[in-house]
């Protein structure tokens, strides 16, 4: 939790990780603030006390950076400001902000240490906040992913709006001659002694001729109005009444529409084509090449530029990677040889002593390519003139996005102006940018013409870069009715090397994302090693909801659970003795006493599964119950405890906790992408299912905040689902499911 007190607006500006980063760059770097981007050409009259609160005579905005793609990170961060400006909840506007260096995100430095987030030693703490002035100096991203929005923001949005808070109280001190200590705030205004009021819109003249302030203090929890309590979302009501406008829906005066056709080889060239059939199409107005092995088509909507590009006849180039599916699990599955060895990121006791000295269970996990597959496909709109250019489009790296259309347009980054927007959905998936590169080069090429361009759905998952797929292979005896040693092997393709090598980027050193999951587990087993394998390039692929832990969190959790069997334990009982790491034991002791733990078979035909797998720092714990029916698997009930320290909303976070749940059941028990012929063979959500609603179980959460620090919960419910759901179908059938999809082995109603 963060501290209580006076701090140093200093570390508003530069954030908490950057100040001890100093270390090894140098104190002043590290903590030299970045300029506040609203003091740019600010109207006479209004005023921004940082980068987070603009006020002026008719209205607050505040600036939510982080981009908000349906998990509720706008309202958050508008929490956590109006929390200590003392604003009702609405009694704002909130705004995106255009990209800029001082909404860099403190929160990843944590993330890429290969440190465990239990391990709070010297060394751990010094080299997260030496990652934080590397990523600061070298390469300071706004970025929205690896569920650190919350962590990003707790601290220093609540600092914004304290010292906008402390601001305002001078400037009315000024104009009433009212000595600041005499002053207080509610409601959006400064309260005088005498009963009075003064609108912070009423203030906003004098309070931008007023340095802002320095030392400030934030109020204790106990004084909270707004975090903790249950809120109502701000896009609540336009997302249910349908008036939330997307990218998708922005319509500009001019506009013509356009889509594109990629070759489905991923990296494979164009070779040629044939768009005689296509230009004759009603309303096409231009089909031309770009870069990238694709066709643009220019139409007067989105319907015929789409018709018309299913109309082009092309000579494809192959793809680098090998043709069919099978050869892709070949390739992984001979990779595991120290040739290909990434990383031993565990080694604990004594392993092949162990493992020579008792009975020996192994098996080898499966977890396929999965698609994004977000429900708005992705589109971007671009108005490029000589003087700027101008997107707006929904994305996770507006600064990456801008810096890509300003190498496009040969524009300085200054003119090319960035306007975020809500997203129906992402995933991971608008973590990429080659769709912004490709409607940039469209409006380029028709300068002054506002241009749309937007994928088909087909399309869509042709061209995603979807999850790594991975296998794991893993050891273990027991002993005296106990777990006693476990060795896991993963191999899978670097999601890293093939994500940052799309932008420019290499990152040195081991891949974490191939052990997350896996590596980090918190038990103090006797006997531990884990080792990471990186296999050779395959498919593309990217970062999806929970990354390596979606997969590593199965391979784990299930051959443990496989390991307790063999022992005669009880699943429960094995997984809180074995854990000693005292925050994430009572999550597993919560899951037990929601859902009344007494054994995996609670009654005749039915199973119970319990996981638990720490991602982004978030320890989590699921049971899984179902019935084994004549008709297959129905999954009636899930119970979640997790712990994520403080918690800002306690209904978006239960809605959060169960979207994540049914997204992890659903991609577990429906999807993969598969590869014939170089080509993804599924084409659209038939293909990959996610969880209907009928099949959808009764979701019980419960949020722990035992945890020192904040962090997020977007993705760290999503790993337990699948291992949870495997290991209640073991308790119910006898059946082992060690590869996903189980809709291959099994029948789910």
């Amino acid at each position: 939790m963060s501290r209580v007190g006076k701090i140093a607006r200093r570390s508003l500006l530069i954030g908490s990780a950057a100040l001890l980063g100093g270390v090894a760059f140098g104190v002043w770097r590290t903590r030299t603030p970045f300029a506040n981007p609203l003091r740019e050409d600010l109207p006479d009259g209004t005023a921004s006390f940082n980068p987070w609160v603009l006020v002026d005579s008719t209205k607050i905005t505040l600036i939510t950076p982080h981009a908000d793609k349906g998990q509720g990170v706008s309202s958050m961060q508008a929490a956590l400001i109006a929390e200590e400006m003392d604003l009702q909840w609405g009694q704002f506007d909130t705004h995106f902000g255009a990209p800029d260096r001082a909404y860099w995100n403190t929160a990843l430095a944590g993330e890429m240490v290969p440190f465990l987030s239990t391990d709070e030693s010297l060394t751990a703490r010094t080299m997260r906040q030496v990652m934080g002035g590397i990523l600061k100096i070298a390469m300071p991203m706004q970025v929205t992913g690896g569920s650190s929005s919350v962590p990003d923001s707790f601290e220093r949005l609540r600092l914004a709006g304290a010292v906008a808070r402390e601001t305002l109280k001078r400037a009315a001190s000024q104009e009433t001659g009212v000595p600041v200590a005499q002053l207080s705030t509610a409601d959006g205004a400064v309260q005088l002694p005498d009963g009075s009021a003064l609108a912070y819109t009423a203030l906003a003249r004098t309070a931008a001729q007023i340095n802002p302030a320095g030392d400030v203090v934030l109020r204790p929890p106990a004084q909270w109005r707004l975090l903790g309590k249950p809120m109502t979302r701000l896009d609540m009501v336009p997302k249910s009444t349908g008036a939330q406008t997307y990218g998708i829906d922005l319509r500009l005066e001019g506009m013509v529409y356009a889509t594109i056709k990629r070759n489905p080889h991923r990296g494979g060239v164009l070779r040629g084509y044939n768009a005689d059939a296509a230009r004759a199409m009603r309303g096409v107005h231009d089909i031309f090449e770009i870069s990238g092995g694709a066709v643009a088509v220019v139409a007067d909507n989105t319907w015929r530029a789409i018709q018309a590009a299913e109309a082009l006849v092309f000579d494809w180039g192959a793809a680098p990677y090998p043709s069919e599916q099978a050869q892709h699990w070949e390739t992984i599955a001979n990779a595991f040889n120290e040739e290909h060895l990434d990383k031993q990121w565990r080694s604990e006791g004594d392993v092949a002593a162990a493992l020579a000295g008792g009975d020996r269970i192994q098996a080898e996990y499966r977890a396929p390519y999965v698609a994004h597959q977000p429900l708005e496909p992705l589109n971007a709109t671009l108005r490029i003139t000589e003087a700027r250019s101008d997107i707006w489009v929904g994305t996770q790296v507006p600064g990456i996005a801008k810096q890509q259309v300003a190498a496009i347009t040969g524009q300085d980054e200054a003119r090319v102006h960035l306007h975020n927007q809500f997203m129906g959905g992402s995933f991971g998936h608008r973590l990429e940018v080659d769709f912004i590169r490709q409607a940039a080069e469209i409006a380029n090429r028709m300068r002054g013409t506002p241009v749309k361009m937007t994928y088909a759905r087909e399309e869509d998952f042709a061209q995603d870069y979807p999850r790594a797929p991975g296998i794991a292979r893993a050891i273990g005896t027991t002993k005296d009715g106990r777990v006693e040693a476990l060795d896991l092997q993963v191999a899978m393709p670097s999601v890293i090397t093939s994500q940052m090598g799309r932008i420019g980027l290499s990152l040195p050193g081991p891949d974490m994302q191939i052990a997350a999951g896996a590596w980090n587990n918190p038990y103090a087993l006797p006997h531990f090693r884990m080792r990471a394998y990186r296999t050779p390039p395959l498919a593309p692929v990217s970062s999806w909801r929970s990354v390596g832990a979606s997969a590593n969190g199965f391979f784990f959790d299930s051959f443990l659970d496989e390991l307790i069997h063999a022992a005669g334990a009880d699943p429960m009982e094995e997984r809180i003795r074995l854990m000693t790491h005292e925050v994430s034991r009572k999550v597993l002791e919560a899951v037990a006493e929601m859902c009344d733990w007494e054994g995996p078979r609670p009654a005749p035909n039915t199973g119970r599964g319990v996981a638990f797998v720490e991602s982004f720092g978030v320890p989590t714990a699921e049971v899984v119950e179902l019935r084994h029916t004549a008709e297959g698997i129905r999954i009636d009930k899930v119970w979640v405890a997790c712990d994520v320290g403080p918690i800002v909303d306690p209904v978006n976070f239960e809605n959060l906790v169960q979207g994540g749940v049914i997204f992890g059941l659903g991609h577990a028990i429906n999807s993969e992408i598969t590869y014939a012929g170089g080509v993804a063979e599924q084409v659209n959500f038939f293909d990959a299912e996610g969880m209907r609603i009928h099949q959808c179980p009764k979701i019980f959460v419960k949020g722990l905040e035992n945890a020192s620090q904040v962090r997020g919960i977007g993705e760290p419910p999503v790993p337990p689902a699948a291992p949870a759901l495997a290991n209640a179908i073991f308790a119910a059938t006898g059946q082992r499911l060690r590869t996903m999809p189980f809709m291959k082995f099994v029948d789910f109603v």
